[in-house]
């Protein structure tokens, strides 16, 4: 989709603040517009975002994912809910391992009381911030498998963003190429 700001040079970081500055250095053709929001992905993701939002000057705001995780494998996600209730199932892997419309019904309802109890433990009485026709910049501490960032993304675009833009400090390059679909770009420092 778009361009792409990964790195193959590795670079070490004090912790997730210094990271969240070097991400903000590299994003810093989003600073001052008031069409960009920066999302966190709790835990590790939301003092990463935090220093991107206050380089920016961009509303900063919690976007809490749960993994869906298969029945007996929960290591292994058929899907995700995230903030606002949005679903996302993986139809494909669903009919293909044959996993019943009430165990995913089940684990549904399990995932969705958690992620109400950590949406209501970040966010407060804070409403959501306005995703529609937004720049959105979402920030995780890292990705391996890029399950959660994933999710995330295809979760977000059913707010109907402008852009997509996923930062993270550190990358398996390998799964920044597998959600470039989902994606509008990539920044990576490492």
């Amino acid at each position: 989709m778009g361009r792409s700001g990964l790195t193959t040079q590795a670079r070490r970081f004090r912790d997730r603040t210094d990271a969240g500055r070097l991400l903000a250095d590299r994003l810093s053709d989003y600073a001052g517009r008031d069409d960009v929001v920066v999302l966190g992905l709790p835990r590790g993701g939301v003092p990463v975002a935090d220093e991107v939002a206050k380089a920016l000057d961009a509303p900063l705001d919690v976007f809490v994912v749960r993994k869906l995780g298969l029945p007996g494998h929960p290591e292994h996600a058929m899907g995700a809910i995230a903030t606002g209730g949005v679903l996302v199932l993986d139809e494909n892997l669903l009919r293909r391992l044959g996993v019943s419309r009430e165990t995913v019904e089940r684990t549904v309802a399990a995932e969705a009381r958690e992620l109400l109890r950590r949406e209501a433990a970040y966010r407060g009485e804070r409403e959501r911030v306005d995703l529609t026709g937004k720049t959105v910049i979402l920030v995780d501490d890292g990705l391996a498998t890029g399950s959660t960032i994933r999710s995330a993304a295809e979760a977000v675009r059913r707010y109907d963003p402008a852009l997509i833009v996923v930062a993270l400090p550190v990358a398996v390059e390998e799964t920044c190429d597998e959600i470039r679909d989902v994606v509008d770009e990539i920044e990576c420092a490492a």
